[in-house]
């Protein structure tokens, strides 16, 4: 899947930048490859948007989850922060049903406890409980999670164009001092790996 070559590049970076860093790069270029969508959208109209605080709610959680997956990344072994990632569906029907009044069928339900077996049985957490890196994962998914909800809720109103929009430039904003602050040029390999 896209999301463990995602995770193989993501680790592939950190061995040369730090995560602020390979956070910023991303959203930067995901700025630019959304360019030609924004411009078939009408351009600037597009952004254009009456919840700008759930934008911002929304992209500040997910670029706190985003941080966490990073790091968790050059914690713990790659199949465990994928192990622990596919946790974030589990997540999201549990929030959907707090706060969107989804109500969860059984299917749904019997999903959420297996899932959550699976995943004890790959990542074992041993007698005294999770590792700091297990506990970002999972903090990281739970996050995600949450964006989800928030992205469900502003697909109602938002064109995805929109909602694309306000993610790549917020999480740009957020990302642009911490970057600066541990700057290292990449090397020629670590850019194939950005841009991955």
């Amino acid at each position: 899947s896209l999301m463990v070559v995602m995770a193989i590049a993501g680790r592939e970076a950190t061995r040369q930048l730090a995560v602020f860093e390979i956070m910023e790069i991303r959203s930067l270029i995901g700025l630019v490859l959304l360019y030609p969508m924004l411009r078939a959208n009408g351009g600037l109209a597009a952004t254009a948007s009456r919840r700008l605080p759930l934008h911002l709610g929304r992209n500040a959680v997910h670029y706190g989850a985003q941080l966490g997956w990073f790091a968790a990344l050059t914690m713990i072994p790659l199949s465990q922060v994928v192990a622990i990632e596919f946790t974030m569906p589990i997540w999201t029907v549990l929030l959907a049903a707090a706060f969107l009044g989804e109500r969860p069928n059984v299917r749904k339900v019997a999903a959420v406890v297996l899932g959550l077996v699976g995943v004890g049985l790959i990542v074992r957490p041993s007698p005294s409980g999770m590792n700091v890196g297990q506990l970002i994962a999972l903090a990281a998914a739970v996050g995600f999670a949450m964006s989800v909800a928030m992205t469900k809720s502003l697909t109602g109103t938002e064109k995805p164009v929109t909602i694309l929009f306000w993610m790549l430039a917020l999480q740009s904003l957020f990302g642009v001092v911490p970057a600066l602050l541990v700057w290292r040029w990449p090397s020629a390999y670590t850019w194939g790996w950005l841009v991955v």
